[in-house]
């Protein structure tokens, strides 16, 4: 499966954005989807799953509360709704795929990655 992100850009400090990952092929509901996010000069870090219906969701204890992880298996897209942004949610946001499983919360737990899109969030 290839994904593609969208959707970051500059946004200020208490505002919203909606991140994208479209996905190809005919069996992406067969996948679960993940949200990572790497800050300049730190290490790639969870955000938030999903299973692969949407029934299963998990987030990272800073996100919790205001970011919310979808996902509509018949347009092979996943989002990542982003809340009350801080500058700290500053950082590249990936998106990740895996066959089945209930939405790792670790990067390894992934073999699909997209290729990011950038959130900078003013102060």
């Amino acid at each position: 499966v290839q994904l593609q992100a969208s959707g970051g850009g500059l946004v200020q400090a208490g505002g919203s954005l909606r991140l994208s990952c479209a996905a190809s092929g005919r069996t992406f509901s067969s996948y679960s989807m993940g949200w990572f996010r790497q800050a300049p000069g730190k290490e790639r870090e969870f955000v938030a799953a999903i299973n692969w219906s949407g029934g299963i969701t998990s987030y990272a204890d800073s996100v919790k509360g205001r970011f919310t992880i979808s996902r509509d298996n018949a347009k092979n897209t996943v989002y990542l709704q982003m809340a009350s942004l801080k500058p700290e949610d500053t950082a590249v946001y990936y998106c990740a795929a895996e066959r089945g499983g209930r939405g790792a919360t670790v990067s390894i737990g992934y073999s699909y990655w997209g290729q990011g899109t950038l959130v900078t969030v003013s102060s």
